[in-house]
């Protein structure tokens, strides 16, 4: 059975392959800086510019970030907490096979070892993958449904997916077979 991952649709995509916010500094500067501003609207959101990856031994954007979960499940969660969201937001459903040439991890995010976007991450929260043995989760962490409940009654931004592990993919992915989805259906 075909495995996939999921990555939001750039606003502006150019070409047929995804690839890191720092490999865009080179290719495309334009479009490095309009999609970095997001690290800049936070003061500890910025050093993610900086930040190691253990295992990997890469920055944070020297990779691409994947979810292993469909992103309707996301959506869900979010609609049944009464919270306002864009109702068709695109996604690619990616192979797990396009990233056979690539180095992969899965980075665990868990909120027991989270300790923020300034500080490093734990090295036992990045593991290998096999893309052969990769399998897609079928449902949203608890945790995470509750990160939105305290964060909307707080009035708080925030993240789309704390708490749901990521697929991290040091190299180039190619989306010529990825389908175009809209998170609002399964």
């Amino acid at each position: 059975m075909q495995e996939f991952i999921y990555h939001m649709v750039p606003a502006d995509m150019r070409g047929d392959k995804l690839i890191s916010l720092n490999s865009l500094e080179t290719a495309h500067p334009e479009l490095y800086e309009k999609y970095s501003k997001k690290y800049f609207d936070h003061p500890e959101r910025v050093k993610l510019l900086r930040r190691q990856i253990p295992k990997l031994n890469c920055l944070w954007n020297d990779v691409i970030h994947f979810s292993p979960l469909h992103p309707y499940h996301v959506y869900n969660a979010l609609t049944e907490l009464g919270i306002q969201i864009k109702e068709e937001l695109k996604f690619y459903r990616v192979p797990i096979q396009n990233l056979k040439n690539n180095k992969n991890a899965i980075y665990m995010y868990s909120k027991e070892t989270y300790r923020g976007p300034n500080n490093d991450i734990d090295e036992d929260d990045i593991n290998f993958i096999n893309i052969n043995d990769y399998k897609e989760m079928k449902e949203i962490p608890s945790v995470t449904v509750e990160y939105y409940k305290d964060e909307k009654e707080k009035g708080n931004k925030f993240g789309l997916f704390a708490f749901i592990p990521h697929l991290l993919t040091y190299g180039e992915v190619d989306i010529k077979d990825a389908e175009i989805i809209t998170w609002n259906n399964l």
